[in-house]
């Protein structure tokens, strides 16, 4: 059975999210502040993290980091309100490797879920040997790239975040990554005048 942390100060929410775990048959332990989510990290081997960003005296982006100064490779999906890109780039770069957006919607919350713990089985012992800048999970690179490789067409960010189960935020951030070293381009822009919405595909 698989074991996912939730740290959350929101009681209603942290126990409401403990039952939609209980669904899939997961085990949820529950933690109201990072320091309570840091000693379940010690006590138990857990498969994926959810943290709550808005948490008083240490907030989810301090809590990744120290999340991530122990435990390197427990996939941590983010709770927020923001949708700002910005925010999401700082949440990457300390280490997280998704979003979820609040208020939760169920099947999100659970496709979310379902895709870290996935990949993380299939790779679980195999290591990717190329090197990939801080904030740039080599897992989640891979599954974007292949995805679209396998695509003929151009694509927006939203038809490969729906796609591949990963959120806006973290699409947008590894399309951009995979333009930069010349894996994908830039195909056309599609929508209004003034407010293009662009199309990316495969080189």
């Amino acid at each position: 059975m698989e074991k996912i942390l939730i740290i959350d100060d929101n009681k209603d929410i942290l126990q409401g999210l403990g039952e939609i775990c209980k669904l899939k048959n997961w085990e949820p332990h529950l933690a109201n502040n990072v320091n309570k989510g840091l000693a379940v990290l010690k006590a138990e081997t857990i498969d994926i993290i959810i943290i709550d960003y808005h948490m008083p005296l240490i907030n989810g982006l301090i809590g990744v980091k120290k999340i991530r100064e122990i435990y390197k490779d427990i996939p941590i999906i983010v709770l927020t309100v923001d949708e700002d890109q910005e925010l999401a780039d700082k949440f990457l770069l300390a280490g997280a490797n998704d979003f979820a957006l609040k208020p939760i919607k169920i099947p999100d919350f659970l496709s979310r879920i379902s895709v870290h713990l996935r990949h993380s089985k299939v790779h679980q012992g195999h290591k990717i040997q190329q090197q990939y800048p801080k904030g740039i999970n080599e897992y989640t690179v891979e599954a974007i790239k292949e995805y679209m490789k396998n695509k003929k067409e151009a694509m927006t960010i939203d038809e490969v975040s729906e796609a591949t189960g990963y959120a806006y935020q973290t699409t947008h951030r590894y399309i951009n990554y995979l333009i930069e070293v010349n894996v994908v381009e830039i195909a056309q822009s599609i929508g209004k005048r003034g407010r293009p919405k662009q199309k990316y595909r495969y080189i």
